[in-house]
């Protein structure tokens, strides 16, 4: 939903610009133009009616509405810098004349190929994009823990973040997650946040609680919240998470006294308990792992001497060039992660944010192979 109101953006400033560019690589044959024109027409239209309507309408029409427009939405960024590559190539054969005589003698063709070759690209890289959302990979890491006073030589835990289950994460991807996660064999399941995208009501439609709860783990199952679980119907969230899960919201779990798993409640909630006074009555020469959303509180983890850290939330960016920004706002934005000390593991996620897309970035399970030592 946020991501549709935010393509407005591609509407007011892509869409004309890539309609321009469009425009004068056409011939000028009136069917061409007018079928092109009709095009644009068609799409900002139905972006306005879905936008404007968007309370007022049916699921069954305002989802395929908002995916259509979404689509356009990241196949219009990838379009435009494609673009903004050729107006460099533009200005710089006029200024030193380097393209094959060929090409300048047949722009008006050679703009054309481009067109179709552009729309090709495009098209490919949107499938192969889906994909990445639809075909998660399975990531394995191995990771050596202080082992203190615990009795457990080794845990073997799946971690999954931001599965975003809603009107584009479903039943599908909930039931490809279960598969995935059993055939690990895991000892613990830990949900790292952003469950939920922005309403319940589709998972409860769905009854994706029914197949989270088929996830096999003797140690349990247990959640956290993300910043996305703070939006809208947040107390029916809550009763959704718990029928499958040990929800962890400011509180410590010790599965089976060998080790502490300790849940923060998300970073958006200012009333957060600070990490020592979760710590405290704790003994804390069993090994700690602290689930928390968000990848902010590094530092406040190495200042308690936390062993493991658990997050989500960048979703590595989803979409290049974002993962470049990702790696100017975080100390950690992706992947493994370690000092002082403290160890982390920051994941991509196993759903996505808005449109089902993935580029540059990969959904992702995580298999954490603990070994204490």
């Amino acid at each position: 939903m946020k991501v549709f109101i935010q393509s407005i953006v591609a509407q007011l400033l892509l869409n004309p610009y890539i309609y321009w560019r469009g425009h004068q690589a056409l011939p000028r044959q009136k069917k061409w133009q007018v079928t092109y024109f009709l095009l644009f027409l068609f799409e900002i239209c139905l972006y306005l009616f879905g936008f404007f309507f968007r309370k007022d309408l049916p699921d069954s029409v305002f989802i395929p509405i908002m995916n259509i427009c979404n689509t356009w939405y990241i196949g219009s960024i990838y379009i435009t810098l494609g673009l903004l590559c050729l107006e460099v190539i533009r200005i710089s054969q006029r200024k030193w004349k380097w393209l094959p005589g060929i090409i300048a003698k047949h722009w008006e063709e050679s703009k054309r190929i481009l067109f179709a070759l552009f729309l090709a690209g495009t098209g490919i890289l949107l499938y192969k994009a889906h994909l990445h959302v639809t075909h998660p990979i399975v990531k394995h890491l191995y990771i050596d823990l202080p082992k203190g006073s615990s009795s457990r030589d080794s845990l073997k835990i799946v971690m999954v973040s931001d599965t975003h289950f809603g009107e584009v994460i479903g039943k599908q991807q909930a039931q490809n997650l279960v598969r995935l996660s059993n055939e690990q064999q895991p000892d613990l399941v830990v949900f790292v946040g952003d469950i939920l995208d922005y309403e319940s009501r589709f998972a409860e439609n769905d009854h994706i609680e029914e197949d989270m709860q088929q996830l096999i783990a003797p140690l349990g199952v247990y959640t956290i919240y993300g910043n996305h679980e703070y939006r809208a119907n947040r107390f029916a969230k809550e009763h959704w998470i718990r029928k499958f899960s040990t929800l962890l919201k400011d509180s410590v779990a010790s599965p089976d006294s060998s080790f502490y798993l300790i849940g923060r409640d998300d970073f958006i909630h200012k009333q957060r308990l600070p990490l020592h006074q979760l710590l405290a009555g704790l003994d804390t020469t069993k090994p700690l792992i602290v689930l928390d959303h968000q990848p902010w509180s590094f530092a406040e983890m190495r200042m308690n001497h936390i062993d493991l850290g658990l997050h989500g939330h960048t979703h590595n960016g989803q979409l290049w060039p974002y993962p470049l920004l990702m790696k100017l706002i975080y100390e950690c934005p992706y992947g493994y992660y370690s000092k002082g000390g403290t160890q982390h593991y920051v994941s991509s996620g196993f759903g996505c944010a808005g449109p089902a897309y993935r580029v540059g970035t990969y959904s992702e399970l995580i298999v954490l192979h603990i070994r204490f030592v």
